[in-house]
Order: structure tokens, then sequence, then C-alpha cells
């Protein structure tokens, strides 16, 4: 069992399991229910700052699933993938790495908040992702 930490006020949270590689994290369909909430959750708090009033949005998958693209994770997954499936895995790379401390919340936002298309903001998201996210 992973115990994560390095978030905010010494707060921890508990993974089922380790992960060797990126496919692994990409296929875990548990993280990629988390992750799901947690994009739209980051996604609607950058839409809140850029409208200055509280906002709620969903991420198209279709959007998920091109940044993914974009960011050069595709051949990291199974070829014949759907575009459901390539947006699961974005979802579940992108709350792995805020679970690990790769990212934090208020990066992620700001990383939205700014890029010029979600499409945009989602690829930078994934390639920080692709190179600064180690496995054991």
């Amino acid at each position: 069992m992973l115990i994560v930490h390095g978030l905010k006020r010494g707060k921890s949270f508990l993974l089922a399991r380790e992960y060797d590689n990126l496919r692994e994290v990409m296929t875990d369909r548990d993280l990629a229910s988390l992750g799901d909430a947690f994009i739209n959750f980051a996604y609607s708090l950058a839409l809140s700052n850029r409208k200055g009033k509280p906002a709620g949005a969903k991420v198209k998958g279709t959007l998920l699933a091109e940044a993914l693209r974009r960011a050069e994770l595709r051949e990291e997954f199974r070829s014949r993938a759907s575009s459901h499936d390539l947006a699961d895995a974005a979802e579940a790379l992108i709350v792995y790495s805020w679970l690990r401390g790769c990212l934090a919340l208020e990066e992620i936002v700001s990383v939205l908040e700014k890029s010029e298309t979600t499409v945009d903001g989602l690829t930078k998201l994934l390639e920080r992702i692709r190179l600064g996210v180690t496995f054991p």
C-alpha cells in the first residue's frame, strides 16, 4: 500500500496499490473514476477564476482524449482504445500526479485558467506528468 505525502497541511492519501509504470496508472479504473471528479473540480475552479464568480463545468472526454494524444502519451496505451478509454487514462494520470504530489491543485488550476483552450491546458498538464512522474 502506498501512502502519499507532500500535500498541504500534512494530509496523506492511501492508494490501493503501487504502480510500476504509466500504463498501469492509465488503466486503473478506480483512479479514472476519482480523476473524473478531480479534473471537473479543477476545471470549475479555473473557470470560476476566469469569470470572477463561482462556476461549475465538466470537461468533455473528447478534449481529454485529444490532450492525451497531443502530450504523446497515446503510445503508452493499448492500440484499440476508444476515445472514452483515452479520456479515462488522462483522468487517471492527472489525479495520480496530484496524489503523488507531482502537481499541486493550485498549479493545475493555474495552467487550465491561463491556457488559451481547454485542450491546450490539459495537454500542458499531461506533458508535465509524462516528464515528471517517476516509478520505483
